[in-house]
């Protein structure tokens, strides 16, 4: 087996066409490099170069192919090398990150971008999805942070980094009679019909908005369920009920949707950042991305 430094060092004698500038060239004296020549040729049962004192004539046809066959592998080598330190250091690699709907209507897209610039060499996989399927990925190993909404169940081993906050509000179609209500409250919307997702698909969620309607005194007639909250507005867009939905989304199809305040302090919520044994490239995510609130990190429950 050749190592490399045999192949450095043949490739410094060939490139510098004599040995003396070829051993200053790598550090070394002459006679050990000269020694090493010739156990390499030994190694191989060829001969490599054409002698004339400390000069070499020229390369055999054996010397010219090892040489061309040394280059590239020194070159795979070194880049084998860089590479390695780069995806420790969390410079390269992939990030597969999944985020609930309203977190792109908030500060993910800005920490996006900002990791973007920051480390262009890592590929960011981006994909929709409720907060209980980005917990299943994250404990299969198909996902490596999503940004979910606490609280989270069967999360054993998930770790949280405060990341965003936001506000539920009531969504009702633009031509509802209850749409031009002056100081409209969650009780007047206890006859109507309302669109929600699935209790599975987001337990903290769910409840919250649940509680909000008992404070008010009605539990809410669940007409509909739709998985997503774009796709729970989106019903509500073509009249189907009213919701309660995070507030950033209020620019989704506002020609189609009225929204409405919701003042109770129950009505906040927080977004987190979720990882669970992270490589060096989701580690830099998650620095990056939560770096406006240092030391904001919680175990999951």
């Amino acid at each position: 087996m050749i190592d490399l430094r045999k192949m450095e060092q043949f490739v410094a004698v060939a490139e510098e066409g004599h040995f003396h500038r070829a051993a200053h060239r790598l550090g070394m004296s002459q006679p050990p490099l000269t020694v090493a020549i010739r156990r390499l040729e030994e190694d191989l049962g060829v001969v490599l170069i054409e002698r004339g004192g400390n000069r070499i004539s020229g390369l055999t046809d054996a010397g010219q192919a090892f040489l061309r066959e040394a280059r590239e592998t020194l070159r795979q080598a070194h880049y084998s090398i860089h590479m390695a330190r780069e995806t420790a250091a969390g410079r390269t690699g992939l990030v597969r990150l999944s985020y609930v709907g309203s977190a792109l209507y908030g500060r993910l897209p800005d920490a996006i971008r900002a990791f973007r610039q920051a480390r262009p060499d890592v590929r960011l996989e981006l994909r929709e999805a409720t907060t209980a399927s980005q917990i299943v990925g994250l404990q299969d190993g198909t996902l490596d942070a999503a940004v979910v909404i606490p609280p989270l169940a069967d999360a054993a081993g998930i770790e949280l980094h405060g990341f965003d906050h936001d506000r539920l509000c009531m969504a009702l179609p633009v031509d509802h009679p209850l749409a031009s209500q002056t100081g409209l409250t969650l009780a007047d919307l206890a006859d109507e019909a309302f669109v929600l997702w699935p209790m599975i698909e987001g337990r903290g969620f769910y409840l919250q908005a649940i509680r909000l309607c008992a404070n008010a005194s009605f539990t809410p007639h669940v007409a509909q369920e739709a998985h997503g909250m774009h796709a729970v507005l989106s019903l509500v867009a073509v009249g189907a009920g009213v919701s309660i939905v995070p507030e950033s989304m209020a620019s989704f199809r506002p020609d189609r949707i009225a929204y409405r305040q919701i003042e109770e302090v129950e009505g906040a919520f927080e977004l987190c950042l979720a990882v669970q044994m992270p490589n060096p490239a989701t580690k830099a995510f998650v620095e990056i991305a939560t770096s406006w609130l240092k030391g904001a990190k919680l175990e999951a429950r």
